[in-house]
Order: C-alpha cells, then sequence, then structure tokens
C-alpha cells in the first residue's frame, strides 16, 4: 500500500526571534502547524513554458491564481512551493475602519421604475486589535515558510498599523534580516483631516529571509523630486548641439596619491593625488568629446556627463515620484486601494531577476501579477475576493494579448491557470469534486478496483453522490459489492465486534440512512459513521456555490445567447426577470471553451467590451468545436458556467 502524501505542515513559529522585540495581544497563540487544502482548477489562459529553475533543471511552467482564503492557499501553496518563492509584495487590510466599496450600475441604457445602480461591498477593513494582529500573525509565518534562502518581502501598509507590524516582522523574520522602511509619498493622494496634517505618505518595510543571502539589484532613478532639482541645477550647458550636461570634477577619489595617474595632459596639471583615470582613458574620452577644457589652465579638466546618458542617482528609501492611481487614468480599474504598477515595477525590479517567482496573496486589483507578466517574472496571486479574481483574470488576458503580439514575447509568463480553494464547485463535475473531497479529508485512496474510495481513521470511506442529497437507494451498488467472505471470517473470529467500521460521506441525506443500511444487512453488524460535508460542525466544511440561469442555444453555425438571470444581482437591483429586456447590460464578460475536457476552462473567446459597452451574445461556433462550456459574468463578478449540447 502506497504511503499517505504530506498532508500537515509543522513549522518553529519562534526560531528566528533571537530575544526581544516581541508584541503580544490578548489571546495570541503560537502558530507551529497547519492542514493542507486542495485546489481545484477551474480555468486556463495561454500555455505554459519552459524555464531553467536555480537547479538548473528544465522545467514547464504556468502561472497561478486562486481564490480563497490566503491562509488556505498558503497552506495549499506548502507542499510544493515551500522555500521557493523569490520575491513576496502584499498590500494586507490595512485596518483603516471602513467598508470599501465598488458602484455597480447597468451598462448602456437604464431599465425604467428600477434601481440602475448600488455600492457593492468589496471587503470590510474593520478589526478588533487582537484579532488583527493574529490574522497577520498566522499569514506572515507561512509567508517566511514559502520565501527562499535569497528571498525578500514587501509589506504595504500606513500609520493605523505600521508600528504594530514592523514589530511583528521582526518577530517573525528576524530584527536582523530588517533591510529598509520606504516612505511612499502618494503624490496626489493626501488625506486631510481639519483637526491634523494632511496624510501624505504609505509606508512598505522590506525585510529579507536571510540577511547574509538576500537578492538586492540596485537601481537609478531620474524622477525623484532630489534627482529633478539636481538636472535641474547641474545640467546647465552644452556646445550648441541642443545636448545637455554637467561638467562634473574627474579627482582621483582615493585619500593617497596614484603615481599612475598623476600626468600632465594638454598643459593641465593634475590634481595632488591625481587625476580618476589612466591617460589612456582620457584620451579616449577626449576624442569621443567628453572632456571640458577651461580657458585658463590654471583650472581643472572637467568630464561631461551628458543628460541623455545619465542614468541618475541611486534610488533612496524615500519615493515621491510615483502617482496614486485616479479615475482617469489608463490602468485604472475601478478597485478599491488599486496601486500603480510603477510602484510594483520598483519593487520587482529591485528584488527579483527575470524567471524569478513572485507571489502576492493579498491580490487585489492585480497589480503585482500584471507587473511580473510585463517584467517576465513568474507569479502567483490569491484573494479572497471573487471580484478580485475577475478584475485580475480580465486584466492579465489583456496584457496577455497585448504580449503575445510583440517580439519579447519569447521572455516572458503569459499563461496562467484559475484555481479555487476551498470554494469549491462541485455541481459542474462530480468525478472531479470525488478526488477534491478525498484530498480535503485527508484520507488514503484506494484503487479503483476497491468498493470503497478510501479510508480515513480506520473506516472505509464511501463518497455518495455529492450533487444532491443521498438516498437509500444510492446505498444499492455499496450492499451489493461488499467483501462479504471476509466479514463471515472476522465474525468468526470476534462474533461481537463490527465486522466493518465505514463512513458515508455525503452532501446532505435522507433521515436514518446508517439505519436502514443496518437493518437490511442484519445478519452483520456494521460502525456505520455519517460525514455530511454540509455540517458546520464538522472540522472541515467546504464551501460550495450555486448558480444563476441562462438560456443559450445554436441557430445554425452560431452560438447565441438568448437570456441571462444573474440572480443576486437583479435582487440587488429589485429587478424581476420580465424587466430583464437586455441581459448584455447586466453583464461584464462572456468566456467560450468550443473543446471543454469536462474538468477546465481554456477560453478562446474573451468577449470583454470596456467601460460601459455590451458583450455580442452571437458568436460563430468553429468547424472543430465538440463539447461547449460558456462562462457569463454579471456585473457582481459572480459567474455561470453552462455546457451547451450541441449536435
Amino acid at each position: 500500500m502506497a504511503e499517505p502524501e504530506q498532508l500537515t505542515f509543522e513549522f518553529d513559529a519562534t526560531k528566528p526571534i533571537k530575544g526581544f522585540p516581541e508584541i503580544w495581544w490578548k489571546g495570541k497563540h503560537p502558530y507551529t502547524s497547519t492542514q493542507y487544502f486542495p485546489a481545484q482548477k477551474k480555468e486556463r489562459y495561454g500555455s505554459s513554458k519552459e524555464f531553467v529553475d536555480k537547479d538548473g533543471k528544465t522545467k514547464n511552467w504556468i502561472n497561478k491564481i486562486f481564490w480563497g482564503d490566503n491562509i488556505q492557499v498558503m497552506s495549499h501553496l506548502l507542499k510544493e512551493f515551500r522555500g521557493k518563492v523569490d520575491l513576496i509584495y502584499i498590500d494586507p487590510p490595512f485596518d483603516s475602519k471602513a467598508d470599501y466599496k465598488k458602484t455597480v450600475k447597468l451598462k448602456g441604457k437604464t431599465v425604467q421604475n428600477d434601481q440602475n445602480s448600488f455600492e457593492q461591498k468589496q471587503y470590510g477593513d474593520i478589526w478588533s486589535n487582537d484579532e488583527y494582529l493574529q490574522f497577520m500573525y498566522e499569514r506572515l509565518i507561512l509567508c517566511r515558510e514559502l520565501l527562499s534562502d535569497t528571498g525578500s518581502i514587501y509589506l504595504h501598509c500606513d500609520y493605523h498599523r505600521n508600528h504594530h507590524l514592523r514589530m511583528l516582522l521582526e518577530e517573525v523574520f528576524g530584527a536582523e534580516n530588517f533591510i529598509n522602511e520606504i516612505v511612499w509619498k502618494r503624490r496626489g493622494g493626501a488625506l486631510n483631516n481639519f483637526k491634523s496634517l494632511g496624510q501624505l505618505t504609505d509606508t512598505i518595510f522590506l525585510f529579507s529571509k536571510n540577511h547574509d543571502k538576500y537578492l538586492f539589484n540596485s537601481i537609478k532613478t531620474k524622477t525623484t523630486p532630489e534627482v529633478i532639482e539636481y538636472i535641474k541645477e547641474r545640467f546647465i550647458y552644452d556646445d550648441g548641439d541642443g545636448r545637455k550636461y554637467s561638467r562634473d570634477p574627474i579627482t582621483n577619489p582615493s585619500s593617497t596619491p596614484t603615481p599612475s595617474l598623476i600626468y600632465e595632459y594638454k598643459g593641465y596639471a593634475p590634481p595632488e593625488k591625481g587625476w580618476a583615470f589612466s591617460k589612456t582613458t582620457m584620451e579616449e574620452w577626449d576624442a569621443a568629446g567628453k572632456l571640458y577644457f577651461p580657458a585658463d589652465k590654471t583650472q581643472r579638466i572637467r568630464r561631461k556627463t551628458f543628460l541623455d546618458e545619465y542614468q541618475g542617482q541611486p534610488l533612496q528609501n524615500f519615493w515621491g515620484d510615483i502617482y496614486v492611481i485616479n479615475s482617469q487614468a489608463k490602468e485604472s480599474l475601478s478597485y478599491p486601494t488599486q496601486k500603480p504598477e510603477d510602484l510594483l515595477e520598483r519593487i520587482l525590479s529591485i528584488s527579483s531577476n527575470p524567471g524569478d517567482l513572485v507571489f502576492d496573496c493579498f491580490m487585489g486589483s492585480g497589480t503585482t501579477q500584471a507587473v511580473a507578466m510585463k517584467l517576465g517574472r513568474r507569479f502567483i496571486g490569491a484573494d479572497i475576493n471573487l471580484g478580485s479574481i475577475q478584475t485580475t483574470t480580465k486584466r492579465l488576458c489583456s496584457i496577455q494579448k497585448e504580449i503575445e503580439s510583440t517580439l519579447d514575447k519569447d521572455d516572458k509568463f503569459t499563461g496562467f491557470e484559475v484555481y479555487n480553494v476551498n470554494n469549491y464547485d462541485f455541481f459542474q463535475n462530480p468525478v472531479q469534486a470525488k478526488e477534491l473531497l478525498i484530498e480535503a479529508l485527508e484520507m488514503q485512496k484506494f484503487d479503483n478496483g476497491s468498493v470503497f474510495d478510501g479510508e480515513k481513521d480506520g473506516y472505509n470511506v464511501k463518497i455518495l453522490p455529492v450533487n444532491r442529497i443521498a438516498t437509500k437507494a444510492d446505498l444499492e451498488e455499496l450492499k451489493a459489492n461488499l467483501p462479504f467472505k471476509t466479514y463471515a471470517k472476522r465474525k468468526e473470529e470476534n462474533p461481537n465486534e463490527p465486522v466493518d467500521k465505514i463512513m458515508l460521506v455525503c452532501m446532505g441525506h435522507e433521515p436514518d440512512l446508517a439505519g436502514s443500511f443496518q437493518l437490511e444487512l442484519s445478519n452483520w453488524k456494521f460502525d456505520i459513521k455519517i460525514y455530511d460535508i454540509l455540517l458546520p460542525e464538522n472540522k472541515q466544511p467546504l464551501l460550495l456555490k450555486r448558480d444563476s440561469e441562462a438560456f443559450i442555444k445554436k441557430e445554425g453555425n452560431k452560438l447565441v445567447i438568448k437570456s441571462f438571470y444573474p440572480m443576486n444581482l437583479m435582487q440587488k437591483l429589485s429587478l424581476e426577470r420580465e424587466k430583464v429586456d437586455n441581459w448584455k447590460q447586466l453583464t461584464e464578460s462572456v468566456m467560450i471553451d468550443w473543446n471543454y475536457d469536462g474538468a477546465v476552462m481554456e477560453p478562446t473567446v474573451m468577449d470583454v467590451p470596456e467601460k460601459d459597452g455590451l458583450v455580442s451574445g452571437v458568436y460563430e461556433i468553429p468547424s472543430n468545436a465538440g463539447r461547449i462550456m460558456v462562462k457569463i459574468t454579471d456585473l457582481l463578478s459572480e459567474s455561470l458556467e453552462v455546457e451547451v449540447e450541441v449536435e
């Protein structure tokens, strides 16, 4: 019998602490282990790409997006990615004491006599002190476990909690792994109060996993206010050709004279400790027109630094040159707390290289993932908000399309998959549901030849249909195939003991399901246990979702969406079916997979209109179409998946 896979991960929560500092709160408890959660692959966009890992091995990679609580997502990732993530950027809740909302409104013309828009809560940011600290403490520990030895983490916060979060980071990662406290002046984003100074800055803490090994790429900038002022003051000369330049000293920076650098050049005496470079280099720069010779030969030769060749000054920890997102910006997605791509581009450039793996478990609008795709990094993203998943998916599809049309597409990882973690959809594919349950319940799976699906806690497990409640009729196949010869031997050896321990896994069931099983096999004594995955008292209640409604049909060689009724959205709009005269006004996007494999969507039609544009609703069916799956997403970012029968 095969050994069960590792499904529980342990870690020493106190390992990095070298004494104090340590932050304490009421109800603080150690976080020393977590349990594996399976992931259900739902969608695939593009294909995987080969890359060479840090061990020199060639592997295939496709980026990953997860919908679920990030503590469960990271618990899932530990199985494959523990110690393999190169860079983590997180923009977690700030404890701003606010609910972040998005205005949802109908597209196109309005619907008479009905509410045309409403504010939809995207996520809440209201916490008690102890709840917030424990929440962040556990997630930072998992981030540390995922980071590689050369990896770093950037944590984005503001004045509400930066003092607590700095202490948490030092406790989890160790004070010796602190690298920088970055201050971002949110240009254009001041938060004013009549009784205090306006809030202009956010804080970004940078910590490494290992202060002796972390990756750091020093970069230069020409866009910070200080460098702009420097350019304005220094680059004031030109030779009549319009090229601005500064005149910079070329004196030997050493504290002691260097004989080989002490030479006269064109009648100009050397500095006391010599020039900054050899005579050969001086001649090369002279020939290239990069030297300035004063008319007075008692003065020094200076170097011309041309502005169009000037790379700027090394970046410091005050970032005042990056604007917040405004509603008119091209990259604006109207997503609460969306961060600018320039900010993430800078972070990824400093602490990762092309091909490195970047992770963001508070994904939001997907800025980290968008920038990673553009810069040729591999990425993983996660968010508990379904709106985040839909927004990010649309954003990445658009970038993917742009990159695929460029010449440098071979250097980019554009394919990505979308998974659910503990937001499982069991109703589309019961076969896949059984595999998910085997993983989620930590069962030891049996071979196909067994009447049982696996073993858990000493019980033989039978998974009953999961797309409806279990009935007595569902037990007939099991009863007919029980190993009665084995039972007879057990009964003879231990007549007072059960011949078998059986666990029936179901999603709701008829009354006295276990009793009827025992009654019909009264000659045999069983220990029967019912595990209803919908009951809250179970340690691992699985979260399921149901669908809205649509009517889709084939007309000639066209696939036509006749109607779409997103129930939650219609309820919020106080909109009844008979008043939905144009379902497109309720629709954000339509995606179609013409050859659905029964488990994972790979759309080739991605109908995602801009702003107030409407989807087409009519799509030409290709000649090679087989099993068709249509995904319709409404204005709440909730989706319906419909399989269409085609002769």
